[in-house]
């Protein structure tokens, strides 16, 4: 097995629509290898899931490492091939998403939270399952892979913020703020004449700079992590697909 070279926004590879795997190909050897080769690079990059075209291969192929909440603990990744998704509800998730192929960045998306999906496993057998929650993002994530989709055509821009950023302020997008998780104003910045919060009366005293740390810390964790292939969710390592 071999670790992947990830192919990054820009390249024309992850602007295509993948190519079906033809079934009668699934179970050749260079077919396995490959699907052996993004299980190991996805488990490398500490991925939710990474999709073919991230990897330079045009094929609707992606190998997802979240597990139904039926499967055994020890399940190993799945592995989806030719995946169809219908939308089994109208509600939707908001959630930070970042992306193997869009390093360093995350933004919130709108996804459907309750998805069926379709596909073929690695022995070419059908299979069909419900997700929901945070596997249903993740998978859409990855399928839009397979169209030539990135997360940031789908995100708000005004929340679209570098992984240090994000980790140092918190969220901009104030639907994962929690009351009192603003970030700070840069030096300076308060109005002239203007005292500092908490610096007269009966203000609750100015926190300590480890206090202000701790908040921004609380305010990025609110935000969930969506790390995989291209699936890195707000302020973790793991990347979504």
């Amino acid at each position: 097995m071999a670790i992947l070279r990830i192919a990054r926004m820009g390249h024309p590879v992850l602007r295509q629509v993948a190519e079906p795997v033809p079934p009668e190909r699934i179970l050749d050897p260079s077919t396995q290898a490959l699907i052996d080769d993004m299980l190991q690079t996805l488990a490398d990059y500490e991925g939710a899931g990474l999709a073919a075209p991230q990897v330079h291969v045009p094929l609707r192929l992606v190998v997802l490492g979240l597990e139904p909440a039926s499967a055994a603990p020890e399940a190993e990744p799945l592995v989806i091939i030719n995946p169809e998704l219908t939308f089994l509800s109208q509600d939707m998730l908001r959630s930070y998403e970042g992306c193997l192929s869009v390093p360093d960045l995350r933004g919130a998306v709108n996804r459907v939270g309750h998805v069926r999906l379709d596909a073929l496993d690695r022995q070419g057998q059908p299979f069909s399952l419900e997700l929901e929650g945070f596997a249903a993002i993740a998978v859409q994530h990855e399928c839009d892979h397979l169209d030539g989709v990135l997360y940031i055509d789908r995100c708000d821009l005004r929340t679209l913020t570098f992984l240090d950023e994000l980790r140092r302020f918190g969220p901009l997008d104030s639907h994962f703020r929690k009351p009192g998780s603003e970030p700070d104003p840069e030096p300076g910045s308060e109005e002239p004449g203007s005292e500092p919060a908490g610096g007269s009366g009966d203000a609750e005293p100015d926190p300590t700079p480890q206090a202000r740390a701790a908040g921004r810390s609380a305010a990025a964790a609110a935000v969930p992590d969506l790390s995989s292939s291209s699936l890195v969710m707000a302020g973790g390592p793991r990347a979504e697909g």
